[in-house]
């Protein structure tokens, strides 16, 4: 499987992962992400919210959940056709998490969702701006205070319509406090250190998956400059993937600000037909990236 799939279908596993985070039950980011040796910027506003339904003391939930993202894609650099239509993008999630108990303190998750993810140039909502995602996983957390190196280990498969491939992915994901105050994440989309000083702030460093892809409803059509090949665009998809610092700090208990800086090692923005291949790359060149937000936990 060609490298850029590969990190297509870490990006979706990406979305799916946060969206499985139910410790979060709402966030407010915003994402500005400059193109180094060009004037096209990415910038996303993101809001969502979940909430815990509990079906019974057994430990059983059902946590439903909304999503909308806002891209602003500035697109500046010389092209061959007009770019205007391609620099809105909006996308709307829904999910829904059922999770329960079982033996020896593992916990199962399965989650169902929907993303209309589209620049919304035509009229209404048409069947390409649809993705399905799914997951089932598998959690044994222990990581309350009884335990001394507190950890958690997540694991399972995830599909996503979204690369085309009609198989699920493998997810793993593990968390380890080894030293007070110390802890790590080994996994997609994520995987970081953390101190935590002063009781309510956490600094981090981290590596990270990052990204979007939305149809094009009136697809691109043009004529390839080098080969003279006429190609058509259905969609657009960004995957990168940073390396940064964050900050976060409590406010309650519950409430959290964050602001993470990085630099892109991976950055891959590009058009593609409805056959998956590129038609056209926008830009590859890594450069800064800087995200903030506030987010409410369990």
């Amino acid at each position: 499987m060609d490298t850029k799939y590969i990190l297509l279908f870490a990006f979706s596993c990406f979305v799916m992962a946060m969206q499985s985070q139910v410790s979060d039950l709402a966030r407010l980011e915003y994402t500005y992400f400059p193109q180094r040796s060009s004037d096209n910027s990415f910038r996303r506003l993101r809001v969502f919210a979940k909430y815990p339904i509990r079906l019974n003391d057994k430990g059983s939930y059902l946590v439903p959940g909304i999503e909308y993202r806002n891209v602003n894609f500035i697109y500046r650099d010389a092209t061959f056709f007009e770019t205007n239509d391609l620099e809105r993008f909006s996308s709307f999630t829904g999910s829904l998490i059922y999770t329960f108990k079982m033996n020896n303190d593992w916990r199962f998750v399965a989650q169902t969702g929907v993303i209309v993810a589209s620049n919304f140039e035509g009229d209404g909502i048409n069947a390409d701006d649809t993705i399905l995602t799914g997951a089932l996983l598998f959690l044994k957390d222990k990581t309350d205070e009884t335990v001394p190196k507190p950890w958690r280990l997540i694991f399972g498969v995830r599909y996503s319509t979204t690369a085309g491939r009609p198989f699920p992915l493998p997810f793993i994901n593990y968390y380890r406090e080894f030293r007070p105050n110390w802890s790590y994440v080994i996994g997609v989309p994520k995987t970081n250190i953390k101190y935590t000083f002063k009781e309510k702030n956490v600094i981090q460093g981290f590596m990270t998956l990052d990204g979007f892809f939305a149809n094009i409803q009136n697809n691109k059509n043009f004529t390839d400059p080098q080969t003279a090949e006429e190609r058509t665009a259905n969609n657009i998809s960004m995957t990168i993937v940073l390396a940064g610092l964050g900050y976060e700090r409590y406010l309650t208990n519950h409430l959290v600000v964050y602001s993470y800086a990085g630099f892109t090692v991976v950055n891959d923005i590009r058009l593609r037909n409805n056959d998956q291949e590129d038609v056209l790359t926008i830009n590859d060149q890594n450069s800064l990236y800087i995200r903030a937000g506030i987010k409410l936990k369990i």
